[in-house]
C-alpha cells in the first residue's frame, strides 16, 4: 500500500531535502524515524528537492507499507520524535502507482525580502537594503510566459533531460512589509528561482533594462543571468496533484 505524507519544515539545519552521505537532510531524518515506527527499513520518495536551507511549507512524499496503517496514529508518532523544524500535517493512501515527484501538476515558491533590519527575520527573510523598483521587476516576470526553455537559470552541472518549464505564475507583492515574489511552474530547474530572483533584483537596481530578461532567457547561458540569492528567503509553499490523488 502506498501513502503520502504532507510535511513542512525550516531549512536552516539541513542541506537540503535529498539524502548527502556527510549531511543531514530532511529526507534522512523522516525516513529514520519513519523506519523506527513502522519497525522495517522505509524509504520515501520526495515531490522534488530543495537546496541547503531552502524551507518547505509544503511539501509531499511517498512510501510504501505491506499493510494498511493507522494514518493518524502514524502522524501523532512521528510529531512526537521528529525535530522541532519538521512537522507532518497530514498522512493519506494513495493509489499503488502514484508517485511523489512524477504525477505533481504544479509547484508554486515564494521569495521574500525585507529592506529594513530586523532581527525576527533573519533567517526568515533575505535583508537587502538597496531601493528597488518593482513596476520594473514586475514587468520583467511578465516576460517569463514568453519562453518554455529556462536553461540559462539552470545549475551548470545537472543531469536533467529538457530545461523546459510552463510558468503559470510570476509577480512581486508587498506584503507585511516584506516584498514578495510568487512563482509557479509545472516543474522547476535546480536553482532556477534563485537565479529568476537574482536577475530580476538586478533590474530591478536599474543595473539593465527590462529587456535584459529576453537577452538572458534566450542565450541559455547561466553566466548572463543573475547572481543566485541566498537560500534562507526561498520557501516551497504549494505542490498540487490531480483530484483523484487520494484514495482515503
Amino acid at each position: 500500500m502506498r501513502y503520502f505524507i504532507e510535511l513542512s519544515y525550516f531549512g536552516k539545519a539541513y542541506h537540503g531535502w535529498q539524502n548527502q552521505p556527510d549531511s543531514i537532510t530532511v529526507q534522512e531524518v523522516l525516513e529514520k524515524n519513519l523506519s523506527k515506527v513502522l519497525g522495517s527499513k522505509i524509504d520515501i520518495v520526495g515531490a522534488g528537492r530543495t537546496d541547503a536551507g531552502v524551507h518547505s511549507k509544503q511539501m509531499f512524499a511517498h512510501f510504501d507499507a505491506e499493510k494498511e496503517i493507522d494514518a493518524d496514529l502514524l502522524k501523532y508518532k512521528l510529531n512526537s520524535m521528529l525535530p522541532k523544524d519538521v512537522a507532518i500535517s497530514e498522512i493519506f493512501q494513495v493509489r499503488e502507482e502514484t508517485h511523489a515527484r512524477f504525477d505533481a501538476v504544479s509547484r508554486s515558491y515564494e521569495y521574500h525580502i525585507i529592506q529594513e533590519k530586523d532581527p525576527f527575520l533573519k533567517d526568515f527573510a533575505w535583508f537587502l537594503k538597496h531601493d528597488l523598483d518593482v513596476d520594473k521587476m514586475n514587468e520583467a516576470a511578465r516576460a517569463l510566459y514568453d519562453y518554455s526553455n529556462f536553461k540559462s537559470f539552470s545549475k551548470s552541472r545537472t543531469d536533467v533531460k529538457t530545461y523546459n518549464c510552463r510558468v503559470d505564475r510570476a509577480k512581486w507583492e508587498i506584503e507585511d512589509n516584506k516584498l514578495v515574489f510568487h512563482i509557479t511552474a509545472d516543474r522547476f530547474l535546480r536553482n532556477m528561482v534563485r537565479a529568476v530572483v537574482g536577475t530580476l533584483i538586478e533590474i530591478g537596481q536599474n543595473k539593465y533594462p527590462v529587456s535584459h530578461i529576453h537577452k538572458v532567457i534566450k542565450s541559455e547561458d547561466r553566466g548572463e543571468a543573475g547572481t543566485s540569492v541566498p537560500a534562507h528567503g526561498l520557501y516551497l509553499t504549494r505542490i498540487e496533484y490531480p483530484e483523484n490523488t487520494r484514495i482515503k
